[in-house]
């Protein structure tokens, strides 16, 4: 044996060492590889091209380089009443990724009201994926350059994963009789609802009455007054829809309380409450997008693995863990399996046909737009 097919004979060994993890190298062994000119950050990467490229496909080897450990960890930061889906998906999806990919992952969660989640995002929490409440947030951390313009054309259905639609929550019973969007501007009735300038569910359910009107064949004029007549019989404005709940349950004001019907069907199956509510026929789609935070996720180089959980989201066995939870799917397949769950709506409509988020809070929701007029007027 040559003193040079010596010598290789160790590099190749070394290298072995570096890649079995099972013991550290040694002085002497970095001593070596500095004698035959390579580097560790150069040497390890030639070594690797050079064994895939013999034993494993492109494909595979791509893989293997993107993965670039046994573990990756990315966190999703969502709104409150998702929390129930997710712990489900979730281990679905680690399950999956280990099985096709042989990396684990680790699936940080964090949630919270989906204002507060979309001003801690900006603020430097370290979301590889958003999943809100409404558009107009994930919008929010888009402008502040976090998220590439086009998200919404980046996963399946415009990067809307759930769906679910405004229902009125009445006291058990319903002893006022509230059976339509009309009943709210009866004498006596005490409507619940957020502020729609801090809340965004709140915003869903101004939408949702003035929508009542104007996708019902009524005018602008005729919504204004009747959403004015509304307010006029909503007596207290909690800044959230958590503190609206509580408002109307445990405060037990109010004889109707504006809510997502996927809070009401969830609530129910913990035995939170007893629920007695009706889903008017004239409704606006609540519509909850999902997004990869570009930024994040090339800083935390998980950009594979985010958008494999975001796809994943849209599959059936996702689907059925949000339709299970009370929220309408989006999945054909699924939405077909739970049509007997939910009421069927003869008129839903969607931001969109209301001109969009940027319309709609220059519109409605600024300073000085149509709510606070609305406001200013009753008192």
């Amino acid at each position: 044996m040559t003193h040079l097919q010596f010598k290789k004979l160790q590099i190749l060994g070394i290298v072995k060492q570096l890649f079995s993890h099972t013991k550290p190298v040694s002085t002497q062994t970095s001593a070596l590889l500095l004698a035959t000119g390579l580097s560790f950050s150069v040497f390890i990467p030639v070594y690797a091209a050079a064994t895939n490229s013999e034993n494993i496909s492109v494909n595979q080897k791509s893989q293997l380089i993107s993965q670039g450990s046994k573990k990756v960890e990315i966190t999703l930061v969502s709104y409150a009443v998702t929390k129930a889906a997710y712990e489900r998906i979730i281990p679905q999806f680690v399950a999956k990724w280990k099985r096709e990919k042989g990396q684990d992952v680790v699936i940080r969660e964090s949630y919270g009201g989906s204002g507060s989640q979309t001003r801690a995002v900006i603020d430097g929490l370290d979301a590889d994926i958003v999943a809100l409440a409404l558009g107009l947030d994930t919008k929010k951390i888009e402008q502040a350059g976090l998220i590439k313009p086009g998200w919404e054309k980046e996963a399946p259905n415009n990067s809307i994963v759930t769906h679910s639609v405004v229902a009125l929550e009445t006291r058990e019973g319903n002893p006022k009789n509230i059976k339509n969007w009309s009943d709210l501007t009866k004498p006596g009735v005490k409507v619940i609802t957020a502020n729609p300038k801090t809340s965004g569910g709140a915003r869903w359910n101004f939408l949702a009455l003035w929508g009542a009107i104007v996708k019902n064949g009524g005018s602008e004029a005729q919504a204004l007054n009747y959403v004015t007549q509304v307010f006029r019989n909503v007596p207290v404005l909690p800044k959230d829809a958590r503190e609206s709940s509580d408002v109307f349950y445990k405060k037990g004001q109010g004889d109707v309380l504006l809510n997502y019907e996927n809070e009401i069907i969830l609530a129910a199956q913990q035995g939170k409450t007893s629920p007695s509510y009706v889903v008017p026929q004239v409704n606006i789609s609540i519509d909850g997008p999902v997004a990869v935070v570009d930024k994040n996720v090339d800083k935390h180089r998980t950009r594979e693995v985010s958008e494999a959980f975001v796809k994943f989201l849209f599959s059936s066995e996702a689907q059925r863990e949000f339709a299970k939870v009370g929220f309408r799917p989006v999945n054909s397949a699924v939405t077909k399996e739970v049509q007997n769950k939910f009421p069927k709506i003869s008129k839903l409509y969607n931001v969109q046909s209301l001109g969009g988020w940027d319309t709609i809070q220059k519109k409605f929701f600024e300073d000085g737009a149509i709510f606070d007029k609305i406001q200013s007027g009753q008192r």
